[in-house]
């Protein structure tokens, strides 16, 4: 399924912030302007982590991700969440760190909720 439209959620764990985004993509190379645009969006978020899949011309997906210096490999954990949906768009999830360390495996689950809860919403105004 490709993402026609924006859908953004957010998500409070422990104090820290995240707000999820799936957006249209055109290109691999335009997630570069996706999340710049999240960067100036969501300024006080230390995190940017994103992963996209796309279709190109030959009908081939390609996709990728990056965790932004984030633990627990997030981005990775984003590019789950959009292969388990077959969804064909950005996801870009932005951490506001609220003071409390969430661990390697406590800041997976909340990158995995965040990015469930978005698609979820996605989903949701499909089905509208």
């Amino acid at each position: 399924m490709r993402v026609h439209r924006p859908v953004e959620q957010k998500l409070t764990v422990e104090r820290s912030r995240f707000v999820a985004v799936l957006v249209p993509l055109a290109s691999p190379e335009a997630i570069e302007e996706v999340v710049k645009a999240r960067r100036r969006e969501v300024r006080k978020a230390n995190h940017h982590c994103w992963a996209y899949r796309v279709r190109d011309a030959s009908g081939t997906v390609r996709e990728s991700s990056r965790d932004d210096g984030e633990v627990g490999h997030p981005g990775r954990v984003l590019l789950e969440v959009l292969r388990k949906y077959d969804l064909e768009g950005a996801l870009v999830v932005s951490r506001v760190f609220g003071g409390v360390k969430l661990g390697v495996g406590g800041v997976s689950r909340a990158f995995r909720q965040a990015a469930e809860g978005v698609v979820a919403a996605l989903l949701a105004g499909a089905a509208r």
